[in-house]
């Protein structure tokens, strides 16, 4: 009869950590900017660059993805970046490693930023 509390704390405590890591990957799996890719690691150690993380804490890796310690069941990462999909076809999408950012520009000169202007028209539908 002594060890019934004693299990049944256990039981609560385990479960009160599942429901915490559960909580965690779902809110890591919804960030916002519907576009971003998640990932799940179940074997990869919650290390980066030599530093140690703990259940819950979030380093920015250098391909931009933020990722997440899930300990004890792995790593959850996320891309950080917007992927633009609906512009025109004589603009591209470029991608800064040092920023994170992604930016639409002109094809014909990539130091421009696409915009609407009244030679190109687009964003209307």
């Amino acid at each position: 009869p002594s060890s019934t509390p004693t299990m049944a704390m256990q039981a609560q405590k385990m479960g009160c950590a599942w429901g915490r890591l559960c909580l965690l990957l779902s809110l890591l799996l919804q960030l916002p900017g519907s576009q971003a890719k998640c990932y799940f690691q179940a074997k990869a150690p919650c290390e980066y660059e030599g530093k140690q993380f703990s259940l819950g804490e979030s380093w920015l890796s250098t391909n931009c993805l933020l990722c997440t310690c899930l300990h004890p069941v792995g790593v959850g990462c996320c891309e950080t970046t917007q992927h633009p999909i609906d512009f025109p076809d004589w603009c591209e999408a470029h991608y800064d490693s040092q920023t994170c950012q992604i930016s639409v520009v002109q094809k014909a000169n990539p130091s421009l930023p696409c915009v609407k202007s009244m030679e190109h028209e687009w964003g209307s539908a």
